[in-house]
């Protein structure tokens, strides 16, 4: 993730990122994103039941029963050797995480063994007894997506209504004192509902607001050819550069970020360069500790059978099965695609090969073998000129 509001406005520094690191397990969450620790924030699909059906999603959910995922018992011997291993955060993901009636056994398990569990929803599903049953089990936060005005995210979601129903679950978790915050897909049929989101997060006090970009697997390959063009994704960034600093200049408290395309950290750098010369040393070493793309690094995703993956886009490649070896030894194995994704830099070509901040960065593998048939290939989805990534 990218955190604008941390780069731009100064909120982190890394005076402030070396003394967390500095102790053991004490890095909060707020400073994850620039932790230098190889040890996972694992998403794991928990079901690949959903009440929705999404345009995007990369697991190609829906409302039925899914036989062979991992059941209560395997779940809890997988949480145990995550808390051993002591990474940062577990991500209750789907589908539609609540919809597994254990997820506040395992969510209450995760808390009390000292993960940060967290929970991915679509929101529906979420109202004031849901909300007291998820701070009940210790889930510090609540991802709630929003993909547009109401007529676009119903649409999006294949679902009249659901803008409402995610609306109402996030209030009714605010009421219940559980951190909750808009994740936002932007791509060509909601870019032009960006302005009207940051209204609703400043109207419903929202804490926090991730943008996330078009990843081009599941049902998001099929929407590849709705990517915001090269010339949109710069408009768009502008616009979250100045909503984010005007956010902070007025006082709202309010966390914005991007995720999914690491070029944004490049973009707000050379944004930095140019207005707060100053602060450049420091924002390479900010983005430095935090990396670029984490997959394979400090990301881990598992399915809902138990398989191990890169991310969470990753599907159709497994490096192990949490039902035959814990996830700890997975995720330290010699697997060749794991070992490559360790030292992603050195195996990048074209545009990303040339490029001065391929560490900072590294692109996205999975949309370079979408485009380019190629995994290393440059990232199509990378917006800077050959100027700026020559510095």
């Amino acid at each position: 993730m990218i955190g604008f509001t941390k780069l731009l406005c100064g909120t982190a520094t890394v005076s402030d990122v070396i003394k967390h690191s500095s102790i053991e397990g004490q890095v909060p969450p707020e400073l994850l994103q620039f932790s230098n620790k190889n040890r996972p924030l694992v998403v794991w699909n928990m079901t690949n039941r959903c009440n929705l059906r999404c345009k995007h999603c990369y697991i190609h959910a829906e409302d039925i029963h899914y036989h062979n995922e991992l059941s209560t018992d395997e779940a809890r011997v997988f949480i145990e050797d995550l808390a051993q291993m002591q990474v940062p955060v577990l991500l209750f993901s789907g589908g539609e995480p609540l919809l597994r009636p254990d997820i506040f056994e395992l969510g209450e398990m995760a808390s009390r063994m000292g993960l940060r569990p967290v929970i991915s929803s679509n929101g529906t599903l979420i109202d004031r007894e849901i909300a007291a049953r998820i701070r009940e089990a210790g889930f510090q936060y609540v991802g709630i997506s929003i993909d547009g005005a109401p007529a676009t995210h119903d649409e999006f979601r294949n679902h009249k209504g659901a803008f409402d129903a995610a609306i109402k679950g996030i209030k009714a978790c605010q009421a219940e004192g559980v951190k909750t915050g808009i994740r936002f897909t932007v791509n060509k049929y909601n870019q032009q509902d960006l302005p009207e989101i940051f209204n609703i997060i400043e109207k419903e006090n929202i804490p926090r607001f991730c943008m996330y970009h078009l990843v081009y697997a599941g049902r998001g390959a099929e929407m590849a050819d709705m990517d915001t063009s090269a010339d949109e994704k710069r408009d768009i960034l502008n616009l979250v550069t100045e909503k984010t600093i005007d956010l902070h200049n007025r006082g709202v408290q309010v966390e914005i970020l991007t995720t999914d395309n690491h070029a944004d950290g490049i973009y707000l750098l050379n944004n930095i360069r140019e207005k707060q010369p100053e602060r450049v040393d420091e924002i390479v070493q900010l983005l430095g500790m935090h990396g670029g793309c984490s997959a394979g690094t400090k990301f881990a995703n598992v399915d809902p059978q138990g398989n191990v993956h890169p991310c969470q886009f990753w599907q159709d490649y497994s490096v192990g099965n949490v039902r035959e070896k814990p996830f700890s030894q997975i995720w330290t194995s010699e697997d060749e695609l794991m070992v490559k994704l360790r030292e992603k830099d050195k195996h990048l070509t074209g545009k990303c090969g040339q490029c001065q901040y391929k560490t900072l960065c590294a692109g996205c593998r999975i949309r370079a073998r979408a485009v380019h048939g190629d995994l290393w290939a440059a990232d199509p989805a990378c917006y800077l000129s050959e100027e700026e990534i020559q510095g």
